[in-house]
Parts: structure tokens; sequence; C-alpha cells
């Protein structure tokens, strides 16, 4: 089923390389949507695919920088996104 998937990255995010290393994961998976800095300092995710591969997605931005912690919500897929980028 497809699903929706946002979800913010806190703690040490920035400046890592967490943004090209989410949107290399991403591709590999096949999902789409976006990630992007939040003048907070926290990373900004919205991700539509199979609810299955998109739980490949969070665990794998669960395994983040040792500091991060993730915020994640789930909602209906809202097709607007073709493939993945980074803003």
């Amino acid at each position: 089923m497809m699903k929706n998937l946002k979800m913010t990255v806190y703690g040490g995010v920035q400046g890592v390389g967490f943004r090209d290393a989410a949107y290399r994961m991403a591709r590999k998976l096949g999902v789409s949507g976006f990630v992007m800095n939040e003048p907070d300092g926290s990373v900004y995710l919205e991700a539509e695919g199979e609810k299955e591969v998109l739980d490949q997605f969070l665990a794998w931005c669960r395994k983040g920088p040792i500091t991060a912690k993730v915020e994640a919500e789930w909602g209906p897929p809202r097709g607007a996104f073709s493939g993945f980028r980074i803003g």
C-alpha cells in the first residue's frame, strides 16, 4: 500500500552529509520525495512509496548520526513527487 512519510531528524544532522546520504538511500529504495535542511538545525524529509519500503527508509534514518532523533508521521500519499531531490 502506498503511503506518505514525513520525518524530521534532529541532533547533529547538518554538515555531516546526512542529506546526500538520505538522497542516495531514497534513490536506491525507489521512493520519491525530498530532503532539506531546516533553519533550526534539523533535517526534514518527505517520502512516498510502498509502506514496506518506507519502513526500510525510516529504519535507515534512525541509524543516522548517534545523536539523531527522528520524529515520523504517516499519511496517505499525495502523489506530488517525481523522483527524489535535495532541497
